[in-house]
């Protein structure tokens, strides 16, 4: 009996452990799934520099992740709501663009990890305990903006020597918006230009406001640091083009869509570092554990054709600097 046992007995254990293993295989892999948080408009660049990082570091939107993708259409007041809906729902880690979207969705959540992009520092935005010790669940990139605003204003004034004033709009109920304007005044003062502040608390109020607008109340416009704001860039470059005015922007590639001039840094780099936090989040290292980075690469953009259009001419020696030149 006992041979016979053993003869039965291996093709079964055979049997079991092959089994196993076409049980293993046909397990499907985790896809992940990662939260976005972002007010819409031009911020879609920042989605399709993530998509490009994850994507050199293997990880194939569809196959090992997803983006549950959340644009608040530049309603900062519905990110409540949506991070509180996505960490239900048992998002691996969400992805917010703009401190200000950053700071709602913190205070919404309990334990998802969170992956920012912001242009204030996330330390003095209490984001974030220390760049080196985040402390917390959330890290990410830190990108200048509120930086370079009085470089903005004074590469605004090499192209208009004649510079006199500049509209900017901002929400009042957004801490850091005020804080970018109190900068943007600050430096007009220092080059004698005056800033015409118009306060605007939705998309829709500054929509009428931007229409109501006169271009002879100011030479330009110049955009200061709010989200809301920037998430109807194209809006701005179309109506201030329509009324004949100017227009410096924070982002060098808006030129290719009409704005007279950009200076700063890129947001498809801004979202291609931040891929590394969300693919070493999703495979196991803890947000506190990955030190926050700083993007501090500018560059410089300029439209010819808008410039023609204002009848402005732009100094060669300008162009020389400029990274980007749209003909």
């Amino acid at each position: 009996m006992k041979p016979l046992c053993k003869v039965i007995l291996a093709p079964c254990l055979a049997a079991l452990v092959l089994s196993s293993v076409h049980l293993a295989e046909a397990q499907p892999a985790k896809v992940y799934r990662v939260g976005v948080v972002f007010e819409g408009g031009p911020f879609y660049t920042v989605i399709d520099g993530l998509k490009d990082g994850l994507r050199e570091l293997g990880f194939v939107e569809a196959k090992q992740y997803v983006l549950v993708i959340r644009d608040l259409k530049g309603d900062r007041n519905a990110a409540e709501g949506v991070s509180r809906s996505l960490e239900r729902e048992n998002v691996d880690v969400i992805y917010v663009v703009s401190t200000s979207v950053t700071t709602v969705v913190k205070r919404a959540t309990s334990t998802v990890p969170i992956v920012f992009a912001v242009g204030v520092d996330p330390v003095v935005a209490g984001l974030i305990e220390s760049f080196a010790r985040p402390g917390g669940r959330l890290t990410g990139i830190h990108y200048l903006s509120d930086d370079v605003t009085a470089k903005r204003l004074e590469i605004l004034k090499e192209i208009l020597p004649g510079l006199r004033s500049v509209v900017t709009f901002y929400n009042p109920s957004n801490e850091f918006a005020v804080r970018a304007a109190k900068l943007a005044r600050e430096a007009a003062q220092q080059l004698g230009v005056e800033l015409v502040e118009r306060r605007v608390s939705s998309v829709e109020e500054f929509r009428r406001s931007l229409n109501a607008f006169k271009a002879q109340d100011a030479n330009a416009y110049f955009y200061t640091n709010d989200a809301m704001v920037s998430s109807q860039a194209q809006f701005i470059i179309d109506t201030a083009r329509a009324k004949k005015l100017p227009t410096m922007f924070h982002e060098p590639s808006f030129v290719t869509q009409g704005a007279l001039i950009g200076y700063g840094v890129s947001y498809n780099e801004v979202g291609r570092l931040s891929a590394k936090y969300v693919q070493r989040i999703l495979t196991g290292t803890s947000a506190q554990n990955l030190p926050v980075e700083s993007l501090s690469r500018l560059s410089l953009g300029v439209n010819l054709k808008t410039a023609r259009e204002l009848g402005l001419s732009i100094p060669q020696s300008f162009l020389f600097r400029a990274d980007k030149v749209v003909e």
